[in-house]
């Protein structure tokens, strides 16, 4: 009988995916995969470098997510031919799981809302911030193109075993915070190498007062702090929203993995909720951050506001900004760009009555894409211009050109600032 070793989620998951008791920190191991990411950049790669395989045929034909998000609807003639060919490579494969516009959304949003991804996976995409899934109590993580196209011929992928840091939440949030200020701060507070190859496990009493879209932003910028993956352990709000985004295409079944209460951490900290501020990512790094008390002490003037992404385009999200919005107006020489993650999100927030509100603030409400967050289209930044934006990077040149600066912040210090027309706090609206 083997001795009994202490384990982190993390490590619970990746054992049971490669066939093992237990995995030891820096252990190299083969673990079978629940779902295979990939979108309209990375896509067309992973096919290439599939083909070269010789493969004939992918490893399981509702275990693979291919969603054209970046560039889509297609800016140019290149964005149509990337979306071309995972349309086409989708149809030849009989990929199930392929969500073209008019059905597609943000890949980060869409796959949790589909119901592809489930407590206890193992999740590769390729995309750096495929960790949103952690949010969901399970393993996910961002991977090249080529370890992409393995993964869709073999469904395996290799590990090393990741060290882990426990971030132990307690109190609950104040009004305007949201679990993008949390993540925000905490950024701030250990740098962006600061879980360099680590899991960043969010747990504590405090998990309890976090919506399951706080989470799910969360895990999503768990890469900015260098993060192999976030996760939050499975409670009932985790299971409630599993229950309720049923697959209609994957039959999954959810495993719960808790850590065990000895197991080993590289760092421990704790977050008293309550004591988090707004925060905001001045320019260019999401390490470098302030409170929105002293970003208003500098009156900085904004020319774009940017509500969306796989980081803040959820419901909530836009509930929050629609309560801003409401009877307000965008400034003057503000242009408000207001994006919703997916189109089951667009077609809630329309019933809402959150578009109108929209529009008639002067923002423009658009269709699911990634757009803006990687200076795709729809809202670059020229020469000197600076936006405030809730997508999850804000490095140079990140949203357009070198010369202009992005700040990131939360959806309601987004709104609140594109009503002002410089980074205010929503308390002060």
């Amino acid at each position: 009988m083997s001795e009994r070793k202490a384990q982190t989620m993390t490590q619970k998951i990746l054992a049971a995916h490669s066939g093992h008791e237990f995995v030891t920190v820096g252990q190299f191991i083969e673990a079978d995969l629940d779902m295979v990411l990939a979108n309209d950049i990375t896509g067309p790669v992973a096919i290439r470098e599939f083909d070269k395989m010789g493969k004939s045929e992918v490893f399981d034909k509702e275990k693979i997510a291919l969603v054209p998000d970046h560039f889509t609807p297609n800016k140019d003639i290149k964005a149509a031919e990337n979306a071309r060919d995972l349309r086409a490579f989708a149809k030849d494969m009989g990929i199930v799981n392929y969500f073209e516009v008019g059905q597609m959304g943000i890949e980060h949003a869409l796959l949790p809302e589909k119901g592809l991804v489930t407590a206890g996976d193992v999740i590769i995409g390729a995309d750096s911030h495929t960790c949103t899934y952690g949010a969901l109590g399970a393993f996910s993580t961002g991977i090249g193109s080529t370890d992409m196209a393995a993964g869709m011929a073999i469904g395996k992928a290799w590990f090393k075993v990741p060290p882990a840091i426990k971030f132990v939440l307690s109190g609950e949030p104040s009004e305007w915070v949201s679990g993008k200020d949390v993540i925000l701060h905490i950024i701030g507070l250990i740098g962006v190498d600061g879980a360099l190859y680590s899991s960043m496990e969010f747990t504590g009493s405090g998990v309890a007062a976090l919506s399951m879209d706080d989470r799910f932003a969360m895990a999503n910028m768990a890469i900015e702090a260098g993060a192999k993956n976030g996760i939050f352990p499975v409670d009932d709000k985790t299971l409630a929203y599993i229950g309720e985004h049923p697959s209609e295409t994957t039959t999954k079944h959810p495993r719960i993995f808790e850590a065990d209460a000895d197991a080993s951490y590289a760092a421990v900290y704790e977050i008293d909720l309550s004591k988090v501020r707004p925060t905001i990512s001045f320019p260019s790094l999401p390490s470098n951050t302030k409170t929105v008390d002293e970003a208003e002490e500098l009156s900085i003037a904004i020319d774009q506001a940017v509500i969306g992404s796989c980081t803040n385009g959820r419901i909530e999200d836009l509930e929050v900004t629609a309560r801003i919005l409401s009877g307000r107006k965008i400034s003057d020489g503000v242009r408000c760009i207001i994006i919703p993650g997916t189109q089951a999100i667009y077609l809630d927030a329309v019933r809402k009555g959150y578009a109108e509100i929209f529009v008639e603030a002067g923002a423009v409400f658009s269709t699911p894409t990634c757009g803006p967050c990687l200076g795709g289209h729809m809202g670059i930044l020229a020469a000197g211009e600076r936006a405030i934006s809730t997508t999850n990077r804000n490095f140079v040149g990140r949203m357009g050109d070198v010369r202009s600066e992005v700040y990131l912040a939360s959806p309601s210090v987004a709104a609140a600032s594109a009503v002002a027309g410089v980074i205010t706090d929503p308390a002060n609206l």
